[in-house]
Order: C-alpha cells, then structure tokens, then sequence
C-alpha cells in the first residue's frame, strides 16, 4: 500500500479522537513511531521515503491533538506534546517502540524520552537540537522570514524553509513539493489551523529559552541527521547533541537544509535501516 492511499484512522484518547496512520504492519518487531514539524500533518511526510521504510519497517505516523484530524488542542509546552504522545502511543498497545522526530517532532521525542526512558528503544533526531539550543529561540523569526520570502516568490514557504535558497535547492525543493502536493484530496488531512501553529511557536520559543540541557538522560542508541546548511535549526545544534549523547552517531548530507531527509530520501532510508538493524 502506498502512503498516497493510506487512510486515516482514528482512535479515542482522553477522549478525543485522534487521527493517525499505520503502514507495514509485522514487518518490524518494533513499530517506527514518527513525529513531523512544526505546522505540520500527516500530509508533509515524503510519500517516497515512507514507502521504502514501510517495506521493511512498521510505520506509525500521528497528528498530535489539535494538529490535522485529530481533535483537543495543541499543548503549550514541548513536554505537554510529549505527554500527549505517549498517551496516544500507549492506547494504540504499544509499550517499547523506536521513535524518529523531525524538527520540533525532534524536541518532542526528547521530552519524550525525558518522562518515560523505557519506552523507547532507539531515537533518531532529525533536523532538530537540544533544550536552549542555538537559534531554538530564533526559530519563529526565521519562519516567518521565510513565510514572508515565499509570498513574494509565490511558492511554498517549505520552499524556503527546508531547502538551500540557491538554484540547486529550487530544483530539489520542486522534487519534493511535486511529491507531497500528489495525494488526492479525498486522501488529505485536515490542514493545520493557525492558531495551533502559533501555539506551537510559543511552546519551541519557551524550549528555546528554557534551562541548557546536559542530555544524560538519553541513554538509547541515537542517531543523529542533518544537512550542512539547516537555517531553521542550526546544523551546530546536530553536532552539540552527538557530543553529549553517548553512543550516538551522526550523519550530515552535504548541499542540504532542514529537510535532508526528503532530499537524500533513498540514502537516508538505508542510513536509517540499518542503524534500526544493528
């Protein structure tokens, strides 16, 4: 089954019908839970880097409440959606999982890890940086700069904010825009509302601000990915974590932004299976 045809579910926690997605079931001991960006859906996976991890890997994907089709509102703070994941993660009878969080899905799965170590298995954080990590603080003002950039342009503000600004990046932005702009509309989520956006801006500006952390309460296997070039959440944070994280490793695509994920699709899918593998 392709991600382009794969529904929504709904399961009720707390009472509140959230959304989610579930793909190739059985075809890993541990399910890969992943958590998206900021203002993201379930719509701004890469359809192609699903469909290759879902052939070896059961994929469970999720809108937080307040985000996409799932129903409450969006925590004020990055433990409050911590504590809402693992709420959601625990009802769907999961009870150790490996978890993969993008930008602010990064932030999340750190807190994650930081209220309930046992849950997870082995952590992958991408495009993303510790507590009080440099520019975490900046990362609204750098969204809407790019907000601002993509209007003139008429574009996708993805555009700017997950790709080198360069010709090079245009052409790889295009790829992956085409790619995310193929499912049907009858196949969509709900898009995300503006004031949840905006409160979880607050929340990342909060973690931003918030006490530095040393990170020794993440003891799991990691790995850590990023571009050279991430504008949103500086590459150096990618570093800062390998340092302090023991037993991580790190990867870095070279010509790449926030999202090296989607540009190097297929190498970061091997990248990311076998570390799961080891």
């Amino acid at each position: 089954m392709s991600y382009l045809k794969t529904k929504n579910q709904l399961i009720s926690v707390n009472g509140k019908e959230i959304a989610y997605r579930e793909l190739g079931k059985g075809k890993s001991k541990l399910p890969l839970v992943m958590l998206v960006h900021l203002a993201a859906t379930m719509d701004n996976w890469d359809p192609k880097l699903i469909d290759i991890l879902a052939q070896k890997q059961h994929i469970v994907l999720l809108d937080l409440p307040g985000v996409g089709a799932s129903q409450g509102k969006v925590a004020t703070t990055l433990s409050g959606m911590a504590a809402q994941a693992i709420a959601i993660i625990k009802k769907l009878g999961y009870d150790k999982i490996n978890l993969l969080g993008l930008s602010m899905g990064g932030m999340i799965a750190q807190e994650i890890v930081r209220a309930d170590n046992n849950l997870v298995n082995r952590l992958i954080l991408v495009g993303t940086g510790p507590r009080a990590g440099h520019g975490i603080d900046k990362v609204t003002q750098v969204t809407f700069a790019d907000m601002f950039k993509a209007i003139l342009h008429r574009t996708d503000p993805k555009r700017y904010i997950f790709y080198n600004h360069d010709a090079e990046g245009k052409v790889e932005a295009d790829k992956i825009l085409n790619r995310l702009s193929s499912r049907s509309e009858e196949m969509a989520d709900k898009p995300m509302a503006v004031p949840g956006f905006l409160r979880q801006l607050r929340a990342i500006h909060r973690w931003g601000k918030a006490d530095a952390d040393d990170l020794s309460y993440i003891t799991q296997p990691t790995l850590i990915v990023n571009g050279d070039n991430d504008t949103m959440v500086p590459t150096e944070n990618s570093y800062d974590m390998h340092s302090k994280i023991y037993n991580s490793k790190l990867i870095i695509y070279p010509n790449a932004g926030h999202g090296s994920l989607f540009q190097y699709a297929d190498q970061f899918a091997d990248n990311l299976l076998n570390f799961l593998g080891e």
